[in-house]
């Protein structure tokens, strides 16, 4: 009759002895476990939730830097590039995108490049070519050699030597200031 203290002892010195015969490769802890029990140690990846502080920032609400790499998409030279851009923060068109781009903070059209289309950005700046609707709530920038044709909105606009813009233009004040259906007054 075999003890339990017997094979306990009989392991820790076949561990002594392996160990003073050095460390035995391509094993760890968990591959001893289960050639001793037979049965494998399971640690389950469970996706961890975020507790939303309250009266603090939330993650819904946080946004990457307008600097970091995963919110910026640039359209190379010699790229085109046809569709809608969603979840996009500032779109750098160096060549030409025919697409609608809803909800972007900048979009910053280099010399050479193009846009045709829809844009709804808080800041646009063209030193290429922009053809379609355009509306910088904040502020648009024609620069040198910058051509913008279309329905254009914006809260405010600098036009440098050289740019040029044409088409339906207005402030986005000037519109808040209209009334949206005027009454007109029928005679008696």
């Amino acid at each position: 009759m075999v003890k339990r203290t017997d094979l306990q002892n009989r392991t820790t010195n076949d561990r002594t002895v392996a160990s003073a015969n050095g460390p035995k490769p391509f094993t760890n802890t968990n591959a001893e476990n289960l050639a001793k029990t037979g049965k494998a140690l399971f640690h389950p990846d469970i996706p961890r939730r975020v507790i939303e502080i309250p009266g603090g920032p939330k993650q819904s609400d946080h946004m990457l830097s307008i600097n970091n790499d995963a919110n910026r998409l640039t359209v190379g030279r010699n790229i085109s590039l046809n569709g809608e851009i969603v979840a996009c923060e500032k779109l750098i068109v160096e060549g030409y995108v025919e697409a609608t781009l809803n909800d972007a903070r900048i979009i910053e059209v280099s010399q050479g490049g193009c846009f045709k289309g829809n844009a709804d950005v808080d800041e646009a700046s063209i030193s290429g070519k922009f053809i379609g609707t355009l509306v910088a709530k904040d502020l648009l920038t024609i620069r040198k050699g910058g051509y913008v044709e279309g329905s254009v909105r914006y809260g405010r606009i600098i036009i440098e030597a050289g740019g040029e813009i044409t088409g339906d233009m207005a402030s986005l004040e000037d519109q808040k200031n209209e009334p949206e259906n005027p009454e007109k007054s029928a005679p008696d």
